[in-house]
């Protein structure tokens, strides 16, 4: 068997499409994520981002179409997939320290209890948690909570990490530093990312590539390649005209997309 390259799909969505009854909400979603890369997913309000999320992680089943995960039909999660919510609240045990809510996925997969306390020492460090496992989720604030979430889903190792719209529920300035974090366990874990988000402005900032979606029922409306310069900085980057080009394409996308929607 071949070792996959950079350019090689690792996830591909084939005329995905997904309804409740009568209303469509994925109507032929195609578009391929390549090994390495970080791609934002971005849409109007109510174009089924999240939905969209789902049906790539196994968690819903589409109506129509496929998901294509290392050449494998998604109809279940994917053990070498992982998921980050945005309500970290939830996705948090709060009866369990946060040593412990991270090793939680590592107990069937890595049996030397050793191995797996080195794991979680490591990825804790990674997001900025290092001395803080002993605490519990509900001793620590949103951006921490959220730290620690990615934390988890980066110690199971996986091949691609899901992320749905993971900052939506922190303060500007901590999702400063969690945006800039991310792209760095990214870099260090060489995970391939994919990044559901309503902000223009994070996307283009974290985006290799940028996918807009139309409005409901939703198709891709455009695929934007970034060739911004790395590694990205939250002052310089955002100062360059190349970025305030992209900012307004994407922004202008997705106001066409709404007003269409509302016709």
């Amino acid at each position: 068997m071949s070792t996959p390259t950079k350019q090689t799909p690792i996830l591909e969505l084939h005329e995905l499409k997904k309804s409740y009854g009568e209303a469509k909400i994925l109507d032929g979603v195609t578009f391929d994520i390549r090994q390495g890369e970080f791609v934002c997913v971005v849409g109007p309000s109510g174009s089924g981002k999240t939905t969209l999320l789902k049906c790539m992680a196994g968690l819903l089943a589409p109506s129509d179409g496929s998901v294509v995960f290392e050449g494998q039909q998604v109809t279940e999660p994917p053990a070498k997939m992982a998921v980050v919510f945005q309500d970290y609240s939830r996705s948090l045990l709060p009866w369990l320290s946060v040593a412990s809510n991270v090793e939680l996925p590592l107990r069937n997969k890595v049996s030397n209890k050793s191995e797996r306390a080195a794991t979680v020492e490591r990825v804790l460090n990674s997001v900025g948690l290092a001395g803080k496992g002993k605490l519990y989720p509900w001793q620590m604030s949103g951006g921490m909570q959220q730290r620690a979430a990615i934390a988890r889903g980066l110690a199971y190792q996986p091949d691609v990490l899901l992320m749905d719209e993971p900052f939506a529920a922190v303060d500007a300035q901590t999702r400063i530093e969690l945006e800039d974090l991310v792209l760095r366990v990214r870099d260090e874990f060489d995970t391939t990312i994919v990044f559901v988000t309503h902000d223009i402005d994070e996307a283009v900032y974290l985006g290799d590539r940028v996918v807009v979606l139309s409005g409901a029922p939703t198709t891709v409306n455009r695929d934007i390649e970034v060739n911004l310069p790395t590694p990205r900085d939250q002052q310089q980057t955002k100062l360059l005209h190349e970025y305030a080009e992209l900012r307004a394409e994407v922004f202008g996308l997705i106001q066409s997309a709404k007003s269409h929607a509302s016709i």
